[in-house]
């Protein structure tokens, strides 16, 4: 009788620390947003796409400026 009660007691006190748990959880937002990582993921493909056009861009525009650089020292020899 006594194992009994003692599983009974460990068993509501299981229970008590996994409802903690889970109102910790809820409490810090881990159940806030559901759908957000699915579009977070897709944005982050295109924001890096930018961004990596954008580096493209300015390597390019870098390359023409060294270009004229060396085609204005030309002219004034």
């Amino acid at each position: 009788m006594g194992s009994m009660f003692l599983l009974i007691f460990l068993t509501l006190g299981a229970g008590f620390v996994g409802w903690m748990c889970f109102l910790w959880a809820v409490k810090s937002g881990q159940y806030d947003d559901i759908e957000g990582p699915k579009y977070r993921m897709l944005e982050d493909e295109e924001e890096e796409k930018e961004a990596k056009k954008e580096k493209e861009e300015k390597i390019e525009k870098e390359e023409k400026e060294k270009e004229g650089q060396k085609e204005s020292g030309k002219h004034e020899k």
